[in-house]
């Protein structure tokens, strides 16, 4: 089975691209779902997490203190040890689902694709770009964050030509291009390359 990466800046709209390909039937492993789902219910996890930044990584309640993991992000020492231990359950988990689709491919939408090293998991990779004006108002919008906290994830992900330099395809999301349009001849594509893989 074909193993397909799709990821993009915040706001870039893969999400909604991610959306297009269910509509055609594709089967969606969101590993940032997934990594939600994991900090709450894997019980070897939360003791991992708390073993490396105390007892702060939850709430009394016994929930992922996500304020808390929102400061620790910014320091990339720390951001490295949370990937280090977080992405290894993560892959192991898309593994898993992947054994148990039946389609010629499936997708794989992360939004830190080849940050997290989640592109060695994957056969090919597709890129959502999106002018960095047009991704910061669709994020304001949807997420009421500050343009500071924005830009600071920004700066945290690849920048658009290091990641066009590294993804197999493109698709644009600039309110221009028609993107079910882009999906649709994109999903043709890969089911053909499914069948050669």
């Amino acid at each position: 089975m074909l193993k397909v990466g799709i990821t993009g800046g915040i706001g870039s709209g893969k999400t909604w691209v991610c959306r297009v390909f269910q509509h055609l039937g594709v089967p969606l492993f969101n590993a940032d779902e997934e990594v939600k789902n994991l900090y709450q219910t894997d019980e070897t996890l939360k003791g991992l997490l708390i073993t490396e930044f105390g007892n702060s990584a939850y709430t009394p309640s016994g929930d992922f203190n996500k304020a808390f993991f929102r400061e620790i992000l910014v320091d990339s020492n720390k951001r490295e040890s949370l990937n280090q231990i977080v992405h290894p359950l993560v892959f192991k988990r898309f593994e898993e689902w992947s054994s148990e689709q039946k389609s010629p491919y499936v997708i794989k939408e992360a939004a830190i694709l080849f940050e997290s090293g989640a592109d060695k998991t994957v056969d090919k990779s597709i890129g959502v770009f999106a002018p960095l004006e047009i991704r910061m108002e669709r994020v304001i919008a949807r997420d009421n964050r500050t343009r500071e906290e924005i830009q600071t994830i920004m700066n945290m992900q690849l920048s658009d030509d290091a990641l066009k330099s590294k993804v197999d395809y493109t698709i644009i999301n600039d309110n221009e291009h028609g993107v079910i349009d882009q999906v649709r001849a994109l999903h043709q594509v890969l089911v053909n390359e499914a069948r050669h893989f």
